[in-house]
């Protein structure tokens, strides 16, 4: 039996949304595993240095969040779907249906991971708090498409895009 893939009018309900971003959480991990192997390997395992501070070099951390916000733009700009909304049949779309163009990508990716910046916080405030404190923020992100009649989380708002189900 073929598969319809043809995006409904339906807003995806922010359940769906939520199970789709924990399978791709499981492929960020899988991917930022990979980059920092391979980085270990050309730095000859002196990437991170440990004593009574931590030092991990910004050019790692930038990289890992180029390679990361790839995967999503990429994603998005090729079908609309990450591997976690496939399972979930939800597609990103424009506002009218069509295919994010790659600005509204770069918005909507750099809008839903503005909270990671609050993970500057860590030294001050602790890890614990750091965490609850992004986790709360993004809380707040999502929380907006509860209010929103198409179910728009705040990055959506942003980049003028929306997620749909699969018809």
């Amino acid at each position: 039996m073929p598969i319809n893939l043809v995006t409904t009018d339906i807003p995806c309900p922010l359940w769906r949304r939520l199970l789709a971003l924990v399978y791709d959480l499981l492929i960020v991990v899988a991917i930022v595993m990979v980059v920092g192997l391979l980085c270990q390997l050309a730095t000859g395992g002196q990437l991170i240095h440990t004593g009574v501070t931590t030092a991990i070099p910004i050019w790692y951390q930038a990289l890992q969040g180029l390679v990361v916000t790839a995967y999503f733009i990429s994603s998005w700009r090729r079908g609309g779907q990450t591997l976690g909304m496939r399972p979930w049949r939800t597609r990103v779309t424009r506002d009218d249906g069509g295919t994010p163009s790659l600005q509204q990508a770069l918005i909507r990716v750099m809008v839903a991971g503005a909270p990671l910046v609050l993970l500057m916080l860590a030294p001050v405030i602790g890890l614990r708090a750091t965490l609850w404190t992004v986790l709360i923020v993004w809380a707040c992100w999502f929380a907006v498409g509860l209010f929103d009649p198409r179910r728009r989380a705040l990055h959506d708002l942003a980049a003028h895009t929306e997620v749909r189900l699969l018809g």
